[in-house]
């Protein structure tokens, strides 16, 4: 995917000193949105979180998995997800990029491998079509997230944003967001830092809606980019 240069678009948002995401009515619609969708979300999908919890469960290691992400204003949280990998997933992917310099530099490029030997087989499932991330609507409901927003950012992701890392931080990390709807794990990070400045400076309530609709259509479309 090709990178798009949105940065003099934000840059003369700042200079107005009016960047719409950041409003504070933006912000009170956004939270009380976020509090309703997610309230209203894990209540409607309650019997799913049950089946989807009893077959993680049988691949032996816990049910939910939860990583540490950079969020809003530098907080560091929680980001929880259904397991989809083997209990020592970790070892796994020191052994393999130790000896396989081609997994290593597709790591390297986009912190993710296609063929993921610690990833179950419902893991895969539920990464194709998203459902490993549905307990995230917790992290919204307790304020960690938002239903919309930018990639949740790993702390070792931190120095590839460089001066990009403030305009990240503005905003709460969101399930969904531009960057998922544009490649998700197929696009590089020149890629997903030019989203995130074009979601901050060009938001509205409209937008929001438009990208949770949009994201139902690329999570079941064969080549959603996700994996």
């Amino acid at each position: 995917m090709t990178d798009v240069n949105t940065s003099h678009v934000f840059e003369a948002s700042l200079d107005r000193g009016v960047v719409p995401a950041t409003t504070t009515g933006a912000r009170i619609f956004k939270r009380a949105f976020d509090i309703v969708g997610a309230a209203t979300l894990l209540l409607l999908l309650s019997p799913i979180f049950l089946i989807l919890g009893l077959c993680v469960a049988t691949t032996k290691g816990p049910i939910f998995y939860g990583h540490e992400r950079l969020g809003y204003r530098g907080n560091r949280f929680k980001c929880y997800k259904f397991r989809s990998m083997v209990p020592n997933a970790d070892k796994l992917l020191k052994d393999l990029l130790a000896r396989d310099a081609e997994a290593r530099a597709e790591w390297e490029q986009f912190e993710k491998l296609r063929k993921d030997p610690r990833i179950t087989g419902i893991g895969r499932i539920l990464r194709k079509t998203s459902l490993d991330e549905l307990p995230q609507l917790w992290n919204v409901l307790c304020g960690d997230m938002s239903l919309v927003g930018p990639r949740p950012m790993a702390l070792h992701e931190t120095s590839r944003w460089g001066a990009s890392l403030i305009e990240y931080t503005s905003l709460r990390p969101g399930i969904t967001g531009l960057w998922q709807i544009n490649g998700r794990t197929d696009s590089e990070y020149g890629s997903r830092i030019a989203f995130n400045r074009t979601y901050l400076e060009s938001w509205t309530p409209l937008l929001d809606f438009k990208l949770l609709f949009q994201t139902v259509r690329v999570v079941f479309s064969p080549n959603s980019g996700a994996y």
